[in-house]
């Protein structure tokens, strides 16, 4: 007896631990935006190779709000920002159920001529939500109860004019620090106390575009990298120290995708018929030198990201590939991330977002539908689509094998393993 005691207590804890091991997992959580590496990739695996008869099953649909935000995820915790008439509020929902767990009010309602509502996705960190509202409202919330712990209006403390489409960016939190873009004049980039909510340092002089700042191991330093209106800069991110500072100037400063890395390299990419950029960072003293290693620029570049960041897998970008100024053609397309080729492209496929996960690319598009597409370097091959919403361009965002979509209605969650 009691040796089967020992057993018993023996098994509670080995599942205790492997519980605790999956929380902990990157394939169990999206914790901000474009996931955990800030990168669009989830290490996910195990996910539907076939597409079953009658498409993924849907695990729950939930009323949610308007808005531009993605989801974020950590373990059966959702958050995400939605506006009504008068607010916009991060609304917190059981994973796993939908069940709505706490709604907290953020700010007044952003209002604007490309879509009202939040534009940033919340990040989740060490028990908290950090959230960037449409006007440049950063709040911290306590992420069991929603109860705000500070707040700070941004614009009006850098004394920066609003970008013309809203504020964008999502939070990124590293050691300690909040930071966002909010484009003033020596304080392009801020980076916030966590705990306290105080400034830690301003960086850089440039207007805001509409990305997000991430965190890129280039030229050899951990860095952050904010593209910003007209320029992209790397920062030391304990110090705020201008690393480098590239040009990069787009119509209406539409520079929206997120930097990504590339080798060691940064890679940029814009639409407004403008296009992409692989540029190397060379030491020279304490700062960096950009030079480009390969660029496609103009009407005839191989990609310009509207507002989807490209997917990095094996070598190879998959990405949106919009023509024009904000036209609505858009190409789905595979380049070469070495040599800036161009290996295929599926003309016209819509405009639309995407994920990967599992050698697959999860994409949504403005028919509000769920397309999966091998990530083949060869040849375009869809496995399936599904209609799911109304129109979105919310990137989705992946967490157990549970992939999470949103419109200006609905949150909805379907289940996309084998």
């Amino acid at each position: 007896m009691r040796n089967l005691r020992h057993v018993l207590a023996a098994v509670i804890l080995l599942s205790s631990a492997t519980a605790a091991l999956a929380q902990k997992s990157p394939a169990t959580h999206w914790r901000q935006h474009l996931g955990p590496q800030r990168n669009g990739i989830s290490p996910a695996k195990g996910l539907l190779n076939v597409w079953p008869a009658g498409g993924p099953k849907v695990v729950w649909r939930k009323r949610g709000g308007i808005g531009m935000s993605a989801c974020a995820i950590d373990g059966k915790f959702l958050v995400t920002l939605v506006q009504d008439a008068r607010t916009q509020y991060a609304l917190a929902l059981n994973a796993a159920t939908g069940k709505q767990l706490w709604k907290q009010p953020v700010a007044a309602a952003y209002r604007n001529g490309q879509g009202d509502g939040p534009r940033g996705t919340p990040t989740i960190s060490n028990g908290n939500v950090y959230v960037f509202t449409g006007q440049g409202i950063l709040a911290k919330l306590d992420q069991k109860t929603g109860k705000v712990k500070w707040r700070d209006n941004v614009m009006q403390r850098v004394q920066a004019r609003l970008a013309d489409y809203g504020m964008a960016c999502s939070p990124l939190v590293h050691e300690g620090n909040v930071v966002v873009i909010p484009g003033g004049q020596q304080a392009a980039v801020i980076a916030y106390n966590e705990k306290t909510g105080a400034v830690r340092w301003k960086a850089g002089d440039d207007k805001a575009g509409y990305s997000s700042p991430t965190l890129l191991k280039v030229g050899g330093k951990l860095q952050i990298v904010a593209f910003l209106g007209g320029s992209a800069i790397g920062i030391a991110p304990k110090a705020g120290t201008v690393l480098w500072q590239y040009p990069y100037i787009t119509e209406f400063n539409c520079n929206t995708a997120t930097a990504i890395g590339i080798g060691g390299d940064v890679f940029l990419s814009s639409g407004e018929n403008h296009g992409s950029v692989r540029l190397s960072l060379t030491p020279k003293g304490k700062q960096f030198s950009p030079k480009v290693v390969w660029e496609s620029q103009g009407g005839g570049s191989v990609l310009r990201s509207e507002w989807q960041t490209p997917i990095l897998l094996g070598g190879y970008l998959y990405g949106l590939d919009n023509v024009g100024s904000a036209g609505p053609v858009t190409h789905l397309t595979c380049v070469n991330a070495k040599t800036g080729d161009r290996e295929w492209r599926k003309t016209r496929f819509g405009k639309s977002n995407l994920i990967a996960a599992d050698g697959k690319l999860f994409i949504t598009n403005r028919a509000g539908e769920l397309v999966v597409v091998r990530a083949n370097p060869k040849a375009f091959e869809e496995i399936g689509r599904i209609k799911v919403l109304n129109s979105t361009r919310q990137a989705p965002s992946l967490a157990g094998g549970l992939l999470y979509m949103r419109d200006n209605r609905e949150i909805v969650c379907i289940d996309v393993r084998k």
